[in-house]
């Protein structure tokens, strides 16, 4: 079954992990003279194995006696092992070091993320994060400007672990300073695009999604940055809020392009990163969202949770669910215009 698609390609990549592992250097991770000096401890554990097998220090060569042989080859296996264990010590607690700046970045980055969504009238709001390491690439926050209109900001930046996350508090930092002046999606994009461009590395990107909503009519406008469309479900219809530029950080020249739109009564928007797409064990994960947002009775954030198959689950997760109270009239239906 096409559905199925998703477990082969997980078990194959699963399998060719495993035969990578099998051959993987432990001690790549170390500088080349600790390298060197754990090889040498390895070696004379291995001389000092031979040469009790031999029962001589040189091959052929019955020097010296017996009584001296074994203590000889006893001092020269623990000094071998002792040099081996000097170097893998040191490792182990830099790797613990390390864990513990994992820690430490973990709980600095949850306050970067809202921890709880501060109350809009006239919708419901709730979102869920996941990393898939210690810390995660995905940005999202919700702001509510001077002017009674609320911005929506998700990114989702290449790669994992530390330094996504990294990447992922610069692009906060910019998308709470730069609104604090102008709010607007494409500004916003175009001057993270330009930063990105000039001071990451040419391999970091993230797409994103800007919204901008007015509370009281429903009225949006957005600019997607190469990102997973948003869905925007209202009375049995969805519209996708597709890409509108590509992601931040590629060009610096790059282009956006604004479009409008608006969020009925009963409506809801789901905006998400692609782990959450990947993460279902289905052929269009997207169709299988948009029924979920089409049921009013199931929209909730618990329900898209329960799609997520841990075992697909090979990325960050977010999700930012808004909806907006009453019912839709005829006139008011979700459309997207350039």
């Amino acid at each position: 079954m096409p559905a199925n698609r998703k477990y082969v390609r997980l078990a194959a990549r699963k399998i060719s992990q495993g035969i990578r592992d099998s051959f993987h250097d432990w001690t790549s991770e170390m500088t080349t003279p600790r390298r060197i000096v754990t090889t040498a401890g390895l070696l004379i554990q291995g001389y000092a194995m031979f040469a009790l097998w031999t029962r001589s220090l040189m091959w052929h060569v019955t020097w010296p006696a017996d009584r001296f042989l074994y203590p000889i080859v006893w001092i020269v296996f623990t000094l071998g092992y002792c040099v081996t264990n000097a170097m893998l010590t040191s490792e182990f607690r830099r790797k613990t070091q390390l864990e513990a700046d994992q820690t430490a970045a973990q709980q600095i980055q949850r306050t970067l993320h809202p921890e709880k969504l501060e109350e809009l009238p006239g919708y419901e709001m709730a979102s869920f994060y996941q990393p898939f390491r210690a810390v995660g690439g995905d940005y999202f926050d919700v702001i509510h400007l001077p002017d009674h209109r609320t911005l929506f900001a998700v990114a989702d930046v290449s790669g994992k672990g530390m330094a996504a996350a990294l990447l992922a508090a610069n692009i906060q930092a910019l998308v709470r300073s730069i609104a604090a002046v102008n709010a607007d999606p494409l500004n916003l994009a175009v001057q993270i695009n330009s930063h990105l461009s000039r001071y990451t590395p040419s391999d970091r990107f993230a797409t994103a999604v800007f919204i901008l909503l007015q509370p009281d009519s429903g009225d949006l406008i957005y600019v997607n940055a190469g990102h997973n469309a948003p869905i925007l479900s209202s009375s049995g219809s969805t519209t996708f809020l597709q890409a509108t530029g590509l992601p931040l950080g590629l060009f610096k020249e790059t282009e956006y392009q604004v479009r409008t739109g608006v969020l009925p009564p009963g409506a809801a928007l789901l905006v998400f990163t692609d782990g959450l797409a990947d993460s279902i064990p289905e052929e269009n994960p997207e169709t299988r969202i948009s029924s979920v947002l089409a049921d009013r009775a199931t929209r909730t954030i618990l329900t898209l949770k329960s799609l997520v198959d841990p075992a697909l689950s090979e990325d960050d997760i977010t999700m930012l669910l808004v909806q907006r109270a009453g019912t839709t009239s005829s006139n008011r239906v979700p459309t997207i215009s350039p």
